[in-house]
């Protein structure tokens, strides 16, 4: 950043109302990313990017509810609450990447965050100062933007192999379908980069699809890292696109596979999943012998480990956001057959502060030229916040729920609970681009059916007992489903077939006999057809041209006084 170009941002976040210690912090000051060395082995660890190859906004939630033993506990926090756990001052830049407090206005001040190109100008300097340090990809990174989707994730893989990538493990890549994951791993990744998931099997006789662990040589100490493929991927997506493979969290098998690398000689075992947190939490309590877990899925940013005991130690879990926001950075000291300390940090991209790399900046704009007029297009302005990520809605859903009901002429209408998806400021343009960055999947139909009242709630406490089921073993999507047109009252504590009440269309009661009209996408049913939802949201959006803000239909919600998972 320039003199002129640093003056003008100090004038933005003058006018935005930002203190001027935070302020300082756009001087693009190095010292931000200089962190000292420490101990003799050290991993990068980035996960949950979707395909954000370009820097972006991305507002993290302000209701993430953590229910039972888990309310009130890391990742459920949000606002306040989570800056005064983790000690991080409200009006410094790091507020701003871990919480939705003061958006608006910080993400003028600030500027966006990630970007591949970004990324890869801190991975090359915190290598610079740790010799043999290695870079591992938790997964879902070969979608989640239009570029990803038209070159069936060809962008992202080849961005890893130049960011350096060495061990992945997976998620939304699996909607690719199979045969392109194992093209991918087997021509592509070949002498690059290991795929790892010790918990997918053939469904036919139960053999290993992926080289479930490796064993690396880091300054002379070996370490085991075991890879976790989302374990729910035939549930929360389509089971078709992954007819001959089996997957699970397989406790018993990670265990030994663990035992297994430990009489192999690795000093240090790591797990990179993608379970989530909360199943990582609880994993660490109930499998022994990792010392750190590496985790993603639930796009939770969290500052410091959570040290969780378990029969015969402690195992570090640390969960590194999304959208390519942070790069985590866990340094050990491993010594006498163990590890005797460790350092974690979860860095901020900000991409004021970090120059674009080169020859990554070359790779994006080459795989997005052939499709730069197209994701160039400007469908509408949008006049408030456009955000996603939250347990039960947001405005972009809002959005697409209102798409939904005007084009197709539904009662109600329900989108899945994606936590991916960039962030809109007012008054800025909505492209094609973002359009997709919102809906590029693989199964994306837009879908009408005529529903019961009886099968309403029971999709929609199915939805919610695979979020707030206090036993993390049983959470096994995304968000909340999000709701249009129709009002309910969710009590998340209470138990499944409980929690869903007074469901209400236009004020009346659903009546469990009726039948209403409902739209939706992504159908993880298989042979289900239908429009593409981004051609449904850009047909609704280019009748409008200007967009208000949406008023955001949210459940009421019980019994969730005092809980610092909610605004």
């Amino acid at each position: 950043m320039n003199r002129r170009e640093f003056l003008e941002a100090l004038a933005i976040a003058s006018s935005a109302g930002l203190p001027i210690a935070s302020r300082a912090a756009l001087a693009g000051d190095a010292s931000f990313y200089d962190i000292p060395r420490f101990g003799n082995v050290s991993l990068l660890h980035i996960t949950d990017c979707h395909a954000q190859l370009m820097p972006s906004h991305f507002r993290e939630p302000s209701v993430n509810l953590g229910i039972g033993s888990a309310a009130g506990k890391p990742p459920h926090l949000v606002g306040d609450a989570f800056l005064k756990t983790f000690g991080i001052q409200m009006g410094k830049p790091e507020a701003h990447a871990f919480t939705y407090l003061d958006f608006e206005k910080a993400a003028v001040a600030y500027g966006k965050l990630g970007g591949f190109a970004h990324i890869a100008t801190l991975v090359k300097r915190l290598k610079a100062s740790r010799p043999g340090a290695l870079l591992l990809d938790g997964g879902d990174t070969w979608q989640g933007s239009g570029t990803a989707l038209w070159t069936k994730g060809q962008d992202m893989v080849d961005a890893a192999k130049l960011l350096g990538v060495e061990i992945m493990t997976g998620h939304w890549e699996f909607t690719l379908g199979q045969e392109r994951v194992k093209d991918v791993v087997e021509l592509d990744f070949k002498g690059r980069i290991e795929f790892l998931a010790q918990n997918v099997h053939t469904a036919d006789f139960g053999d290993p699809v992926f080289k479930p662990y490796t064993i690396r040589e880091i300054n002379g100490v070996p370490i085991g890292i075991i890879g976790q493929a989302f374990p729910y991927t035939p549930i929360a997506n389509p089971r078709y696109l992954v007819a001959d493979w089996t997957f699970g969290i397989k406790e018993a098998e990670l265990q030994k596979r663990v035992e297994e690398v430990r009489a192999k000689g690795a000093k240090a075992v790591i797990l990179l999943s993608h379970n989530g947190m909360d199943v990582d939490l609880k994993l660490a309590s109930r499998v022994t012998g990792i010392d750190a877990i590496l985790g993603g899925h639930t796009h939770d940013a969290v500052p410091h480990p959570v040290v969780v005991k378990n029969a015969n130690g402690v195992t570090l879990v640390t969960n590194a956001g999304c959208n390519g926001k942070f790069v985590g950075l866990l340094d050990l000291d491993v010594g006498d057959g163990r590890v005797r300390k460790w350092e974690y940090r979860l860095l901020p991209v900000f991409s004021s502060l970090l120059p674009p790399d080169a020859d990554m900046a070359a790779h994006i704009a080459k795989a997005r030229a052939p499709y730069a007029s197209k994701l160039a297009e400007k469908i509408a302005t949008t006049e408030g916040l456009l955000y996603r990520r939250g347990n039960f809605n947001g405005t972009v859903d809002q959005l697409i729920l209102d798409a939904l009901m005007k084009v197709k002429g539904a009662e109600m209408a329900f989108s899945p609970g994606f936590r991916w998806g960039t962030t809109l400021l007012p008054g800025q343009a909505i492209t094609m681009e973002h359009v997709m960055d919102w809906s590029a999947i693989t199964y994306p139909y837009v879908t009408v059916n005529e529903f019961t009242g009886e099968m309403i709630k029971t999709i929609l406490e199915d939805v919610c007992d695979n979020l707030f089921n206090p036993d993390p073993y049983y959470q096994q999507g995304g968000d909340m489903v999000r709701v249009g047109g129709m009002t309910y009252t969710c009590t998340p504590a209470e138990a499944m077939g409980k929690r869903i009440s007074d469901m209400r269309l236009a004020g009346k009661p659903i009546e469990a006999g009726k039948t209403y009209k409902v739209a939706g996408w992504a159908p993880v049913a298989e042979g289900a057809k239908g429009e593409p939802a981004w051609d449904v949201i850009s047909t609704y959006l280019r009748d409008r041209k200007s967009v208000s803000p949406p008023k955001v239909n949210m459940p009421r919600v019980l019994g969730v006084e005092g809980n610092p998972g909610i605004a």
